[in-house]
C-alpha cells in the first residue's frame, strides 16, 4: 500500500488549510528554534543507576517523577527506566577529562571495571586506555544497566 501526502484539493475539500512550503533554507530554520537541547538513555533499574552516578561517579543526581536528572556540567542528561530496556552497543556518555590515567585509577578505587579491546582498529592497554596514534586518548567502561560510557582526555594541540 502506498501512502502519500493529501492533494492540495483534498485539504480544500476538508476545510483546512496544507501545511506550508518552505523553500529557503533560511526559512525553514527558524520554523525550529532549539531552547536547550539534552540526551537520554534507558536503564533497567532507576535505584541502581542512581547509586551508580551519583556513588560511583559523584555526579549531581536529581530524581525526577520520571527519572533522573544527571548534573554534568554540561547540557543536561536524563536517565529513564525501561522495563524492557537493551543496554547500547554504543557509548552514550562521555566524561572530558584532564588526566585519563588519574581518571581511570580513581574509578578503579570505586569499583568500576574498564572494558578490554584487542581488535585490529581498537587496541586498550592494560588499564582499559586506547592510546591510538589518533583522536583522544579514552576508556570505556558500562553503568549497572550494561550501557557504555566513557572517560577521554583530548590530545594537546602540539
Amino acid at each position: 500500500m502506498e501512502i502519500r501526502a493529501p492533494a492540495v484539493s483534498e485539504w480544500c475539500r476538508l476545510n483546512v488549510k496544507p501545511p506550508p512550503t518552505v523553500s529557503n533554507p533560511e526559512e525553514r530554520k527558524a520554523m525550529f528554534k532549539v531552547k536547550e537541547a539534552f540526551s537520554s538513555f534507558s536503564v533497567n533499574d532507576l535505584q541502581k543507576a542512581k547509586e551508580f552516578y551519583t556513588n560511583t561517579l559523584g555526579l549531581k543526581v536529581s530524581e525526577t517523577p520520571e527519572g533522573l536528572e544527571l548534573n554534568t556540567g554540561g547540557t543536561g542528561v536524563f536517565i529513564y527506566p525501561k522495563p524492557n530496556h537493551a543496554p547500547a552497543t554504543f557509548t552514550v556518555l562521555n566524561f572530558p577529562v584532564d588526566d585519563i590515567d588519574q581518571a581511570v585509577a580513581s574509578l578503579k578505587k570505586q569499583g568500576v571495571r574498564f572494558e578490554q579491546y584487542n581488535m585490529p582498529d581498537l587496541k586498550t592497554d592494560r588499564d582499559g586506555v586506547a592510546r591510538g596514534p589518533h583522536g583522544p586518548q579514552i576508556a570505556w567502561f558500562k553503568d549497572p544497566a550494561g550501557n557504555i560510557l566513557s572517560v577521554l582526555e583530548e590530545r594537546s594541540a602540539d
